[in-house]
């Protein structure tokens, strides 16, 4: 069976593109909404935004791979998508709890708080981001492999 998937370099796009718009829409936010000074929470956005760019490049590749594996194809429909962006807020959410917490001295309570308030921002974000990357750079049709590999 042959499938069609993403080269690595528009894996590497993708997820920079993503992390550089999701940063100069959150960290205005972060300043007025928490009332954080901008370069502290700059600071700690470009801390996860590094980690966070990782982790989509590996999630977004694993979770293709998942797809092909189950469904012959890494076409996504709405509900795919809600679930793909759900399960990776979720992991994103686990990773760095602990890092608001201590980056901002505040209680584990807080920085809950903040990182559910970030990951609504963030899961509304990837939702009309990968929709939009899909748009405007659509898988290329000469870009085949086999699946499973």
């Amino acid at each position: 069976m042959v499938n069609i998937m993403r080269s690595s370099w528009d894996r590497i796009r993708h997820a920079i593109l993503f992390e550089v718009i999701g940063l100069l829409l959150l960290i205005p936010m972060g300043h007025v909404v928490l009332g954080v000074d901008t370069g502290t929470f700059g600071g700690l956005s470009v801390i996860v935004a590094v980690i966070a760019a990782i982790w989509a490049y590996l999630f977004n590749l694993g979770f293709d791979q998942v797809m092909l594996q189950l469904t012959g194809s890494t076409r996504k429909n709405t509900a795919v998508r809600v679930l793909h962006a759900a399960l990776f807020e979720g992991g994103m959410l686990a990773m760095f709890l602990p890092l608001t917490a201590w980056y901002l001295s505040m209680s584990l309570w807080a920085a809950l708080m903040t990182d559910i308030g970030i990951s609504g921002f963030y899961f509304v974000y990837a939702f009309v981001y990968n929709w939009s990357y899909d748009q405007v750079f659509p898988v290329s049709h000469t870009r085949i492999c086999e699946a499973g590999h």
